[in-house]
């Protein structure tokens, strides 16, 4: 995961799926600067099931999760809140007009099926591409802001 993707995170919201897949990896990680800031930043886990969470920082959110964004969104603007993964999270949260900026990382790789970037979205939404950045791995890091038209 590249650094720039948590560099300015003051917390990060997963999705159930991805929450419980990426417990397994982060806790026990080999210490670096990512690994750091996924063990001690805030967490929050969206599920209408998951009761509870035992990663550090961690807490479960059942109710409705535009109203628990909103609140998390800082008026100063500093610290960003970061999804990653978590498609329909993510997805509800661009149509709800929650997103100011989507960083989008393409990998070329191919690894089954998978899911559509932006699932169950209702209407169209514009996005404009504002900044690409390939890296050594053969990643690019692709900036979108949300446009209205």
């Amino acid at each position: 995961m590249p650094e720039s993707c948590c560099a300015n995170a003051s917390a990060l919201l997963f999705g159930r799926n991805t929450y419980e897949h990426i417990t397994a990896h982060w806790p026990t990680a080999r210490a670096d600067e990512i690994a750091y800031k996924m063990n001690h930043l805030p967490k929050l886990a969206f599920s209408g099931t998951l009761d509870k969470v035992e990663w550090n920082n961690s807490t479960p959110v059942k109710g409705d999760y535009a109203e628990e964004v909103l609140k998390l969104k800082q008026p100063d603007g500093k610290g960003d809140l970061v999804i990653l993964g978590s498609a329909m999270l993510a997805s509800h949260s661009l149509q709800y007009g929650l997103v100011d900026e989507y960083r989008v990382i393409l990998n070329p790789v191919r690894l089954g099926e998978g899911k559509p970037l932006f699932p169950d979205i209702q209407k169209k939404i514009n996005l404009k591409l504002t900044h690409t950045k390939p890296l050594a791995s053969g990643v690019i890091l692709l900036h979108y802001e949300r446009t209205e038209k």
